[in-house]
């Protein structure tokens, strides 16, 4: 029996980008059709059982199987076959960006509808998946509120901060009723309410910005989990067990110097104004006292290896200072596209290689060997047993590493 049961079957966590945006004016974009992910389900999840990777971030493309009160989540099965032959359970994304052509998130029935429709999603998926269940009802509400309320990047195509505030304030009325949609069906599902860690910083001429990025930092950031967990708009129904779980999201450009118009400016890696990320998840932790995980996490081509080097130090600095860290999402499983230009962003665990019309997946060996040593150092897991639902985590092992390793925050990147 665990010392310190953990609420994943395995610490260490994966996942498929599986966006259906409507985007600028390339129209519906399928993210799952653009990696094949689909068509290669079982050899994805084959890789990641071989990587003792017992979790999965995968997307339920609600644009794609509401039919406007009916649903056909037919679309599923391919990655429900794969994932319980491999032995690998889901996070279900049930809005990764996208929404069906008729739904409007500012209409007042925009909230029931995703309800009813995450209510149909639980409904099917549960029964058909070994292991325990999880969802994100809506991924990364307050990015999504800034590329389709304000920056006009994905439907519903706003280009002001007003609408931004109102489109994250319907997303967050809808997440809410997902969660109490999907516990009609599924009462011991856990939720995972996924965000981005973000610091933003003045430019170094312009004080007078000081306080609009203190605000993004502190207020912003921090709101679609606030209004969840019920912190504000409590007539909205949120409280800290809809929030449940915590999941940050970390990448180098989550710290950022401040722009009055469009996105912020990733600062350089060797910028002295970087926080730890220790620090940042810090300000989760002390806000919320709610179990978290990094959501999303990897570096970009070569940096990968080094990349998840500096993210377990500070995540095992984060558990040494008693943070409730359940686990860390190495996203994508493999790799992606850049949303603006098509390019292959070398972020995934496997690279896409174009051979004979086909994506083909091809491991990045020093990010797999730094996941290994880890995997060794946490007394983790290096390929799934039989059973790996049989007994969750034992978090006390990681404590432990933690202890042992003495890591220290630290704000180089480099």
């Amino acid at each position: 029996m665990a010392k310190r049961p953990g609420i994943f079957p395995t610490f260490f966590i994966s996942g498929f980008e599986c966006s259906t945006f409507k985007w600028k004016d390339q129209g519906r974009r399928n993210l799952i059709d653009e990696t094949r992910h689909a068509q290669h389900a079982r050899e994805d999840y084959c890789i990641l059982h071989d990587l003792g990777i017992a979790v999965a971030r995968e997307g339920i493309p609600w644009p794609l199987v509401d039919k406007g009160g009916s649903y056909d989540f037919g679309c599923l099965d391919p990655m429900i076959d794969a994932m319980n032959q491999a032995k690998v359970t889901a996070v279900w994304d049930l809005c990764h960006y996208g929404y069906p052509d008729d739904a409007d998130p500012f209409d007042d029935g925009f909230a029931q509808r995703f309800a009813d429709y995450a209510r149909a999603a639980a409904a099917y998926v549960t029964p058909r998946v070994h292991g325990p269940h999880f969802f994100t009802p809506i991924n990364e509400i307050t990015f999504f509120s800034f590329c389709g309320g304000e920056w006009g990047w994905v439907a519903p195509y706003r280009n002001c901060r007003e609408d931004r505030m109102r489109l994250r304030l319907a997303l967050c009325r809808a997440a809410i009723a997902g969660v109490k949609a999907i516990r009609e069906v599924a009462p011991q599902a856990r939720m995972i309410h996924i965000d981005p860690l973000v610091y933003v910083v003045p430019p170094r001429d312009r004080p007078d910005l000081k306080d609009a990025a203190w605000h993004e930092t502190f207020v912003d950031t921090f709101l679609a989990w606030d209004i969840i967990a019920g912190r504000e708009h409590p007539e909205l129904g949120g409280s800290p067990e809809v929030l449940d779980i915590v999941g940050a999201n970390n990448y180098s450009f989550g710290q950022m110097e401040y722009r009055e118009h469009g996105p912020h400016k990733a600062l350089d890696p060797d910028d002295d104004r970087i926080k730890p990320l220790c620090e940042l998840l810090g300000w989760v932790w002390n806000r919320y006292r709610r179990p978290m995980i990094i959501g999303e996490t990897s570096g970009m081509g070569q940096g990968r290896a080094a990349w998840l080097h500096d993210v377990m130090q500070e995540s095992l600095a984060a558990v040494d200072e008693g943070m409730d860290l359940q686990g860390i999402c190495l996203f994508p499983a493999v790799d992606m596209p850049d949303w603006h230009t098509g390019e292959w962003l070398h972020n995934g665990i496997c690279d896409l290689v174009e051979q004979d019309g086909d994506l083909k997946r091809v491991p990045d060996k020093d990010y797999v060997d730094e996941l290994r040593r880890w995997q060794k150092e946490l007394n983790r897991v290096t390929r799934l047993d039989a059973d790996p639902f049989s007994d969750p985590v034992e978090l006390q092992d990681v404590i432990d590493a933690a202890k042992r390793l003495k890591a220290k925050p630290d704000a180089n990147w480099c």
